[in-house]
């Protein structure tokens, strides 16, 4: 099947059946995409998708040790999610810079 992500097209398999759950997961890194870039984070393809990762990890962690996001219903504020990305862009730079650096 095929997903868009940030107008790109990408074509993928999956198990019958699991069509609309890959759309959905889709949708979300889409999301996060246009979080970033609302706040200026518009760098490059690449940069974009590992941005939007990081963010999805981070997430996962949250869920992981019990730090669950907000519902949502409450989901967090524009500024709040700005902090939120440049604090995980930061650290993605710094391990960039250790890993250069070894």
């Amino acid at each position: 099947m095929t997903i868009r992500i940030n107008g790109y097209a990408y074509t993928v398999g999956c198990e019958d059946g699991q069509e609309e759950h890959l759309t959905r997961m889709a949708a979300e890194i889409e999301q996060r995409i246009t979080s970033i870039k609302a706040i200026g984070g518009q760098s490059g393809e690449a940069r974009l998708l590992m941005l939007a990762a990081l963010l999805l990890a981070d997430e996962l962690h949250d869920v992981r040790t019990n730090k669950a996001p907000a519902p949502a219903a409450e989901k967090p504020e524009a500024g709040e999610r700005r902090a939120r990305l440049r604090r995980v862009a930061a650290r993605a730079e710094e391990i960039a810079a250790d890993l250069l650096d070894s």
